[in-house]
């Protein structure tokens, strides 16, 4: 106890200490926002894995489908590393870098305002954001609090606390550049971390080759009568893993605080590393946590399953059961990882949500000439509201037992994801995007995710699940929004073509006098 208490004061002041630290570079909006558009490859591909990868992941999503698809589930993994991150920072690093910066547009939805001319547009963008990250964050505080309560037995409502404080404290201090810093140390230990646990629960039972083959020999009517399903290539269910990977890796590139962190970025040199480093990363943490849940019906010793079968305590506490036998070393390893995990993607939700509320709708709407330290006080104080209002819903939502965490990051991911991805990817490339068509993605998804909230029955089987859901809504977009621009006016020339001439600006360059035959 003392060992996992003394690692946790270490950690704890290391990011604090940083924030601090990074408080001179938070002091005018672009600072604390974005750090000045000057990070580098690093800290940024870290910054996307970490803010990627959470709680959510290795707790709810490895413990859920891990236990309904065995082994399968890596794909889940591997679609994260290659579509979430590599295709991720290939189709949009590049050019999101340089079109933000040509619009001067430090958010998502100030992004849609100024590429489309609406500000109604980018009103309705930072609404949708602040309203539907807030489930996203609670489900960071449950998945976290399982892992404390079983290594330190602390109440739940007291991990929620000091996991929101002291996140809280490092990014109202330091702001992005801070929790770039602090991601990037976080990441490390995650790493290494996922690397330790693996191999010790592995170990466990008897190494990875008799883990295969005991896996192999669980069976479960409930889901299949095929033998050895749960370490098959494809597991029990297909098509439903399939929703999952394209929910979890195509969400990505809709979600604001993941596509904030190419605007950051400093050069194209640096896109073109953090290109790579960001999908190894992805490979290990993601494929890591999948790969390592898939073996949780080996662990029927300390897993028991209700006549549905389901585990007692819920898909979410398949995880803790797992490493409960683990060394003290190793358990506060667990602690640390999530810990981290947790803690990177918090600090990039509460940034997100107080930079779009604080720029595109307070400044916009009450006040346009607010000057440069007003909008950083503003958005301090709203990472203070958002942290609070996650808080108070994550001790709601685990007392009543509202539902599992990868069902509220499920509806979160779908409704942002799924309103956002298409007009953003269509509105770097296509000139034809209309802001209609911007328009009918937004109220399409959130209008599916929200119905399938309170209506969930009266859905088609297929997508009652919201992991299925937020994958149609995603696919649904990426044809509504080209289908619908062709059908609707065409978007002013002189707005598109100003937005598009920084990809294709002219360059003159200094020529010496070459020597030529005379003609």
């Amino acid at each position: 106890m003392v060992l996992k208490a003394l690692m946790l004061v270490v950690f704890f002041g290391l990011m604090v200490g940083i924030g601090l630290y990074c408080r001179r570079n938070a002091t005018d909006v672009d600072g604390f926002v974005l750090g000045g558009r000057s990070v580098g490859p690093w800290l940024t591909a870290f910054a996307y894995g970490t803010s990627y990868f959470s709680a959510v992941v290795f707790v709810g999503y490895a413990g859920q489908f891990g236990w309904r698809y065995g082994i399968a589930a890596t794909w889940a993994g591997i679609g994260n590393a290659l579509i979430g991150s590599l295709l991720a920072w290939a189709v949009l690093g590049r050019r999101t870098r340089i079109m933000t910066q040509h619009l001067s547009s430090a958010t998502m939805p100030e992004f849609f305002g100024k590429r489309f001319g609406s500000h109604s547009l980018k009103i309705s963008a930072s609404v949708i954001i602040f309203i539907f990250l807030i489930p996203y964050t609670a489900s960071l505080y449950n998945g976290l609090s399982r892992l404390f309560g079983m290594a330190f037995h602390i109440d739940y409502s007291v991990c929620v606390v000091v996991m929101a404080v002291l996140t809280g404290v490092y990014v109202i201090a330091g702001g992005y550049m801070a929790t770039a810093i602090n991601d990037f140390i976080q990441g490390i230990i995650m790493l290494f971390g996922i690397c330790a646990v693996i191999a010790a629960v592995l170990h466990s039972r008897g190494g990875f080759l008799a883990a295969l083959d005991g896996l192999s020999r669980v069976s479960d009517p409930l889901v299949s009568d095929a033998p050895g399903v749960f370490n098959s290539f494809f597991g029990p269910d297909p098509v439903n893993l399939l929703g999952v990977v394209i929910l979890t890796s195509l969400g990505t590139w809709g979600l604001p605080q993941m596509v904030q962190k190419f605007y950051a970025i400093k050069s194209e040199e640096a896109v073109n590393k953090g290109t790579v480093i960001s999908t190894l990363f992805a490979f290990v943490v993601a494929g890591g946590c999948y790969f390592l849940g898939g073996f949780g019906r080996l662990f029927s010793d300390v897993i028991q399953v209700t006549e549905n079968g389901v585990p007692v305590g819920g898909y979410d506490a398949v995880i803790p059961s797992m490493l409960s036998g683990l060394p003290d070393i190793l358990i506060a390893v667990v602690v640390i990882l999530v810990l981290s995990a947790s803690m990177s993607t918090l600090s990039s939700l509460v940034l997100a949500s107080s930079s779009t509320l604080t720029l595109d709708f307070i400044k916009d709407l009450f006040f346009p000439d607010m000057n440069q330290k007003r909008q950083v006080s503003i958005m301090r104080a709203l990472i203070v509201a958002f942290i609070a209002v996650s808080v108070v819903l994550a001790i709601i939502q685990y007392r009543s037992s509202v539902t599992f965490i990868a069902q509220l990051m499920g509806v979160s991911w779908g409704a942002l994801a799924g309103a956002f991805l298409a007009p953003f990817l269509y509105g770097l490339y296509w000139r034809r995007t209309s802001k209609i068509a911007c328009w009918v993605s937004f109220v399409f998804s959130t209008v599916v995710m929200l119905a399938n909230i309170f209506v969930r029955s009266s859905f088609p089987v297929l997508i009652q699940s919201p992991i299925n859901a937020g994958a149609f809504c995603m696919l649904a977009g990426l044809v509504i929004v080209p289908v619908v621009s062709a059908f609707t006016p065409a978007p002013d020339k002189n707005l598109v073509d100003g937005a598009f001439s920084c990809y294709d600006r002219k360059v003159t360059v200094r020529q010496s006098e070459a020597l030529g035959d005379p003609e």
